[in-house]
């Protein structure tokens, strides 16, 4: 098994890539947690190619595609933008957004690549967080590379789901 997580620009492979990853991946996450009208809405709003298009040409993200074999697996977006925890204020703080792999591709080392390239994307920054729902199963990845639990709990920005902040 081959895995390479790349950076992600603006051509037709990768935005098909994006558009089928974002689409399964809200689905695989929500599904139980959300009404399926609610699902269909976000996901709409948030991944149509229109949106893909405009949020990977942003200057303050970058995009990261986990790929199995040549096959699209995983991604997350890395941002400057979002809610900022109260315990970032005055540091040099950035965000990883999104971050999945869909099921069928259950090998650790594959969510582990994915996470190991966004952790040297951000190197350059004093901290990282990752706000995510509440019951997430990728929680304790995370806190396994240095993330700690915040004690405040909150709501996510897009859905109506509780969301905890982890911060490293």
């Amino acid at each position: 098994m081959n895995i390479i997580t790349k950076f992600t620009v603006v051509t037709k492979q990768a935005m098909d890539a994006l558009l089928m990853l974002t689409h399964e991946l809200a689905k695989e996450k929500y599904a139980t947690l959300l009404d399926q009208k609610i699902l269909d809405s976000y996901i709409a709003i948030h991944f149509n190619e229109q949106a893909l298009v405009s949020e990977v040409n942003k200057i303050s993200n970058q995009w990261l595609i986990v790929y199995v074999d040549d096959e699209p697996a995983g991604y997350a977006c890395i941002t400057s933008k979002g809610n900022r925890p109260a315990a970032l204020e005055g540091k040099r703080a950035v965000r990883i957004v999104d971050f999945g792999v869909l099921n069928k591709y259950s090998d650790p080392a594959i969510k582990a690549s994915l996470l190991e390239k966004c952790l040297t994307v951000c190197k350059p920054y004093e901290r990282i967080w990752i706000t995510e729902f509440l019951d997430n199963p990728l929680i304790p990845l995370f806190e396994s590379k240095g993330f700690v639990r915040q004690p405040e709990n909150g709501q996510l920005e897009e859905l109506p789901l509780a969301s905890v902040c982890l911060i490293a």
